[in-house]
């Protein structure tokens, strides 16, 4: 029997109290409502908090999906009538108008195709000794036998890849200067209170403050800078970073990305390929050191040559502590889901965390148990750390790849222990999940 004219149940919480939950701790709050109302349930926001200031009440209505079929019929429904760009709209103070993550069909697929060569194949793979050697050189800097946290020591890592990456450069003082200014601009902007404080304001004001402006504006100049460097060094064509993939890349009609656009899909790789890898990784760690078997696994096969034991510790770790918790889509036409009949305009959310966490899917599924990756690969429609569909994460194989390097660079310098024996909890972190206590650790 289809339920038509409303959406599935869920709490009865105003949207205020609900929003405040989410934004103190979304995981258990998923856990309770998945619990009491099945795979499919309506959590109810307020929409500004959740989607700025211009949001629409359906904005602030969010169905959760926490079964794969359901998954599955979203993830493969026409792209023009599951839109995602829409429902990442939040994000435009940070990565602008023209970012792929705000685009929608048909622009979303043709800037796709311009943004996939240089983060797939064979330019993936020649970034892995450059990621081993800058591993190697951050933990040299680690104080040995006091405690320290390696969540900001991933950041460290993955800021200086994806620097290098994305803009080329190798000069220690130019990096030092994206190291500051992307730590402020993402330790700041991420932080529970700023977060819960911007959307706190956005509920009451008829515009959102300033303090993203703040943040962005010296990020924005300095990417301008290195635009203009690139223009004036006239070797682009010779050059094999993203800037300058970017800059020769042409559309079908042989016009090239202007300046704004340049501007925004390159803070958007940044930010993307810098922030939620730091997080994987030191949750990889945070896991690795709680299983000492496992992380002297990681170590004895790094020192074979091999990576297949790391590739499944990295596919583990994404499985049980996704970083991304879910997805969000807007359909652009009614669809039937489990049973209900949702209209035009409802927001849905496929819910990595929930499905991965599905005891019919994973056996005992809350144990870190990289070997079950061994097994077997990790299911299109069961492992959903990148979403899915057209708009899975253009990064996934770069991501991929890096953790491996750094897992397997960090376990063959040094040994590690955790400062507590109790597990660190799952902590919102804007739109992410982070170590609690950003990975404590001990280094022998």
């Amino acid at each position: 029997m289809i339920h038509t004219g409303s959406l599935p149940p869920g709490p009865r919480l105003p949207a205020p109290l609900q929003t405040l939950r989410w934004t103190l701790h979304s995981p258990s709050f998923m856990d309770s409502c998945h619990a009491r109302y099945g795979d499919l349930f309506t959590l109810r926001f307020v929409a500004k908090a959740v989607a700025g200031p211009t949001a629409t009440r359906d904005a602030g209505r969010w169905v959760f999906l926490a079964h794969p079929d359901l998954v599955k019929q979203v993830f493969t429904a026409d792209p023009s009538l599951v839109l995602t760009g829409e429902t990442n709209r939040f994000l435009l103070d940070l990565v602008g108008p023209s970012s792929i993550l705000v685009l929608d069909e048909p622009e979303h697929m043709e800037r796709r195709r311009l943004l996939l060569p240089p983060l797939h194949g064979n330019r993936v793979r020649r970034y892995g000794e450059l990621i081993s050697e800058i591993a190697r050189a951050e933990v040299e800097r680690w104080p040995r036998g006091t405690p320290l946290t390696l969540w900001p020591r991933m950041q460290a890592i993955t800021l200086e890849v994806i620097v290098r990456v994305v803009f080329g450069i190798v000069e220690p003082e130019r990096i030092a200067r994206w190291r500051e200014l992307l730590s402020t601009l993402l330790n700041t902007g991420t932080s529970p209170r700023f977060v819960l404080t911007q959307r706190l304001s956005n509920t009451l004001l008829r515009r959102p403050p300033g303090g993203y402006r703040r943040l962005v504006d010296p990020v924005d100049a300095a990417i301008a800078e290195e635009i203009g460097r690139r223009r004036q060094a006239g070797d682009v064509g010779e050059r094999d970073d993203i800037l300058s993939l970017l800059i020769g890349a042409r559309r079908e009609d042989g016009s090239a990305l202007s300046e704004a656009e340049l501007r925004d899909e390159l803070i958007t790789l940044l930010v993307a390929g810098h922030e939620s890898t730091a997080t994987m990784l030191a949750w990889a760690f945070e896991r690795l050191m709680r299983h000492p078997e496992q992380l002297a696994r990681v170590r004895e096969e790094a020192a074979s040559g091999e990576d297949r034991y790391a590739e499944a510790v990295v596919q583990e770790t994404m499985r049980l502590r996704p970083v991304l918790p879910i997805v969000l889509r807007r359909l652009a036409a009614p669809m039937e889901l489990g049973g209900s009949l949702l209209a035009e305009g409802a927001w849905v959310a496929p819910c990595a965390y929930l499905v991965h966490r599905r005891p019919d899917v994973y056996e005992d599924p809350l144990a870190f148990r990289p070997e079950r990756f061994l097994e077997r690969a990790p299911g299109t429609y069961t492992w959903l750390p990148f979403g899915g569909g057209v708009r899975r994460c253009l990064g996934a194989s770069f991501a991929q790849m890096e953790m491996k390097q750094v897992l397997q660079a960090v376990a063959a310098q040094v040994e590690l222990r955790p400062v507590r024996d109790e597990s660190e909890r799952l902590r919102p972190r804007f739109i992410t999940l982070a170590p609690a206590r950003r990975a404590e650790v001990v280094l022998g």
